[in-house]
């Protein structure tokens, strides 16, 4: 999330009422989270076992519970709960807007676009030419759509990631900021759930083609290309290179990658990342080959057993 202007740390440091470690005039350009954190952004970490990975980070700026040494060319923010303030941060540049008609009127909707009765359309979201969005699909705020899009009946697209801390209180919730992005030529198919980013976009390259009742988490990234079958399920920070074929019922774990070509049959669950221009079974997922081998070895058992029970005797 990029915020409208250049701020100041001291500028942060009052929205979130926190000490800091810089200079009251360094610049602060947006927060994002870890794995697309940038320079000039805020990052936040509350637990010792993070502290490096975000010091160490591209981030300009890191929100922290503990005063470290600060590395060079970056500023601290120091806070006793880094999640509760980067949700105030999130809420102060990207506040909830509520709707006041089905389709906003900040919408943009292009030439040749149909929209069919009982659509939601919300706040600046962006509609490129000749799509076609089928009865009951709900876009939330700030989702970009492109060209030749096809949208079918009951789809969301920009739900709120599923991030929460585990409190002793309960379950505190990340604020979502971000939005999904949809390429030209995508096709997505009915009841289909496409989650927005906590601060980025969650997003569908060009000429991918999604089938019904899909579920695509957060900040997850879907390369060009694509062929998702029905009931497949990927979470959060997920990438999905170019040319992947995903059958039905697969699982996808946070923070995998898929690689190029690779071919995932049905009901297999990625519990890791997985190089492409191979196939691939079972779950965990191994190569599809090497799986059958096993399967094949498991069903032999029961005569192997048999044969050796009879030499016994």
């Amino acid at each position: 999330m990029k915020f409208p202007r250049p701020y100041m740390l001291s500028e942060i440091a009052g929205i979130i009422d926190s000490e800091y470690i810089g200079e009251d005039d360094f610049p602060v350009l947006g927060l994002n989270e870890i794995h697309v954190v940038e320079k000039g952004d805020i990052v936040f970490v509350d637990h010792p076992k993070y502290y490096d990975k975000a010091l160490q980070s591209k981030a300009s700026v890191v929100l922290i519970n503990k005063k470290v040494e600060c590395p060079k060319g970056k500023a601290l923010l120091i806070s006793d709960d880094p999640f509760s303030d980067f949700n105030k941060l999130t809420l102060y540049f990207n506040p909830f807007t509520s709707a006041s008609a089905s389709i906003s009127k900040s919408a943009q909707i292009g030439e040749g676009t149909v929209v069919q009765p009982n659509v939601f359309i919300g706040n600046n979201v962006k509609i490129g030419k000749h799509c076609l969005i089928h009865p009951n699909v709900t876009i939330y705020d700030d989702c970009v759509i492109g060209d030749h899009v096809t949208i079918h009946a009951g789809t969301v697209l920009g739900a709120d990631a599923f991030y929460y801390k585990n409190r002793p209180e309960g379950f505190d919730k990340l604020v979502s900021g971000g939005n999904v992005v949809i390429e030209d030529h995508v096709d997505i198919g009915a009841g289909c759930t496409i989650d927005r980013g906590v601060t980025g976009s969650t997003t569908i390259k060009e000429g991918s083609k999604l089938d019904n009742q899909i579920q695509v988490g957060h900040d997850t990234v879907i390369g060009r290309k694509c062929l998702i079958a029905s009931q497949v399920g990927i979470a959060g920070c997920v990438v999905v290179e170019d040319e992947v074929i995903l059958w039905g019922q697969v699982g996808v774990t946070s923070g995998a990658t898929i690689g190029k070509g690779a071919v995932i049959l049905a009901q297999t669950g990625i519990a890791k990342s997985l190089e492409g221009g191979k196939t691939y079974f079972g779950s965990p997922a191994e190569e599809a080959r090497e799986k059958m081998k096993q399967l094949a070895g498991v069903r032999q058992i029961p005569t192997i057993i048999e044969k050796l029970k009879k030499i016994d005797n």
